[in-house]
């Protein structure tokens, strides 16, 4: 409800119900999944929504159906996603690897919890971070964003989306616990404010259209089933037709392609935010929930008189590693809070060698991370 005074777009959400709003608008029209939580709320949210706008909503029987379900709708037409957490995004891995294989555009939500196993389900983590990158077996392409608001579950579901279509790949929207169910007040982006992407469609004949063509952004333009293309789908190497193929010089091509066409436009796909990063001698990279502790202890560090900035990462994979790089020059260390054991941390030391020292703010009990943690490493360090 508007605040009195206030423009009706005015909103009180959390970042559940930011990301159902936000696929909405990105032009889904085809959800299935099973309930898990911390992210249910996205399936209440599109059982309603989607009827409204002619989309379609299926609660299925478990995780590996509602993945092969959006697969299909995609391979159909239809922008299309599902929602989980630690436990069905395991079971969805598969699929991963045969719409990575395939092709096909799909978005993944993965509010994270406690694991592993069961785990914690009403607590948050950020321990899915490899498992987003390589969760599925063999070198594939994935993409993965990190929102830290509620406005941001929002904006960044729309690119998720954008980035699925452009790429021709699947894209994993990496929530927690924290930020699924925190409550904001928002206003979102108006219709005509926001960029949507649709799939690049071929300009040639069916007779003359290969799937899985070598194109110079390294992404095939996409037709949908039943518009009189005909072509195969598989899970296995194949060539630019669509059909297996066992000849190494074009599995080989196939392979470079798929993963090359997101290193060659890592330009557009790469998101990130520096805060006091001018002058900055500590640095503190974080992402999620836990930059917004970090944000605050940076400010902390400033009103201390401490030069103190917050890389945050907005896209996790591809990883930030140049521009972090970019960034290190003039810092006396890198501390990187995260709920997990250290997961982003070691692709930072992979970044900065010996160069700097890293240091590692590691909560795995279920609680948040403290900014006060956080500002006494930066005093520690100062």
């Amino acid at each position: 409800m508007a605040e009195k005074g206030k423009s009706n777009r005015v909103q009180v959400l959390s970042g559940n119900e930011a990301c159902a709003l936000g696929a909405l608008a990105a032009g889904m029209r085809f959800y299935a999944g099973y309930p898990i939580t911390p992210s249910s709320e996205v399936a209440e949210v599109l059982s309603l929504e989607l009827p409204k706008v002619g989309g379609v909503f299926i609660q299925m029987e478990d995780e590996i159906a509602s993945i092969g379900a959006i697969i299909g709708a995609s391979l159909a037409g239809s922008k299309s996603m599902t929602a989980t957490s630690g436990p069905g995004f395991s079971l969805m891995q598969e699929n991963i690897g045969y719409a990575s294989m395939a092709e096909v555009p799909i978005v993944i939500v993965n509010v994270m919890r406690g694991g592993p196993s069961t785990g914690l389900p009403t607590m948050p983590a950020q321990a899915d971070i490899m498992q987003a990158r390589w969760g599925t077996h063999g070198d594939h392409p994935v993409i993965a964003l990190a929102p830290y608001s509620v406005r941001e579950a929002f904006t960044l579901t729309v690119r998720a989306f954008n980035l699925a279509e452009s790429f021709r790949t699947p894209v994993v929207l990496l929530m927690d616990e924290i930020l699924g169910h925190v409550n904001e007040k928002v206003v979102l982006p108006l219709p005509q404010e926001l960029e949507i992407v649709d799939r690049v469609r071929p300009q040639v004949s069916p007779q003359d259209y290969l799937p899985y063509a070598f194109t110079k952004n390294g992404v095939p333009p996409m037709v949908s089933f039943g518009e009189g293309y005909r072509y195969h789908v598989t899970g296995l190497a194949h060539d630019e037709s669509g059909f297996p193929t066992n000849q190494p010089e074009k599995i080989e091509r196939l392979l470079l392609r798929l993963n090359g066409k997101l290193e060659k436009n890592r330009e557009n796909i790469v998101d990130f935010q520096v805060d006091d990063f001018d002058d900055a001698q500590v640095g503190v990279i974080s992402y999620g929930s836990s930059a917004r502790a970090a944000r605050h202890a940076v400010r902390l560090a400033r009103e201390a008189g401490i030069k103190a900035g917050l890389f945050r990462l907005k896209t996790i994979w591809p990883f930030a590693d140049q521009e972090i790089e970019a960034h290190t020059k003039h810092l006396k260390a890198w501390i990187v809070p995260e709920m997990n054991l250290g997961q982003i941390a070691h692709e930072v030391e992979w970044v900065v060698g010996r160069s700097i020292p890293v240091h590692r703010i590691n909560r795995i009990d279920g609680n948040p991370i403290n900014p006060l943690e956080i500002m006494a490493k930066i005093k520690e360090i100062a």
